[in-house]
């Protein structure tokens, strides 16, 4: 077994056998944190987004983060190689040359991963963001951080996301005459660029009883 497994003719495949574990040493170990990742979804509806992105469906590309998707890659060209050669020589008696096997081999693996990818996208977990867009602040509550907000003379003011995470912002009146000060609770009522228009909550200044 040991002789068909290392012959020279399945060489490719022992390399890629090595290679596949490489992989998962480097994925569980979290050193591919740098790869990138394809997972956008690209369901085969590639009119006008050219050759390329349908390629990369077809593919399977879109489907699995990029390193999930090369291994699966090797274990299929690595089985089918096997495989290929396992019938080859039951039927000659000899191996097929690694200049026929190899290519052969991947052309298969080919088509094999991206069927495969497909029923793995969708019950593998997928990574979600918490990143908003900034015109999503406009109707949130902020709180004037530093300084004193005047018409044309914006301070800076923190508000909360969605997801409640903080985002710091520079604030004016968006009516003439007003002036926000520190610690002011405010409404995000426009944006210009990246100066939003604010009104105040109001109750800033009236009087609290102590408790």
């Amino acid at each position: 077994m040991f002789d068909f497994w290392f012959a020279s003719e399945n060489l490719p495949f022992v390399g890629a056998g090595f290679l596949l574990i490489g992989l998962m040493i480097l994925q569980f170990s979290g050193l591919t944190d740098f790869a990138p990742d394809l997972d956008s979804d690209m369901d085969g509806d590639v009119d006008g987004a050219g050759v390329a992105d349908g390629l990369l469906s077809f593919l399977g590309l879109g489907r699995l983060p990029l390193m999930i998707w090369l291994a699966l890659l090797l274990l299929m060209f690595m089985l089918i190689g096997f495989a290929g050669q396992q019938i080859v020589q039951g039927l000659t008696g000899m191996l097929l040359s690694p200049w026929l096997a190899t290519p052969a081999a991947a052309l298969a693996a080919l088509p094999a991963t991206a069927i495969l990818a497909r029923p793995l996208g969708r019950i593998m977990p997928k990574d979600e963001t918490t990143a908003v867009s900034i015109d999503s602040l406009v109707g949130r509550f902020a709180v004037l951080d530093l300084g004193t907000a005047k018409k044309g003379s914006p301070a800076r003011a923190k508000v909360l996301d969605v997801h409640g995470h903080p985002h710091f912002v520079m604030v004016e009146p968006d009516n003439e005459g007003q002036q926000f000060t520190s610690g002011e609770k405010l409404l995000l009522v426009r944006r210009e660029g990246d100066l939003f228009k604010a009104i105040s909550q109001g109750g800033q200044h009236l009087p609290r009883l102590e408790g």
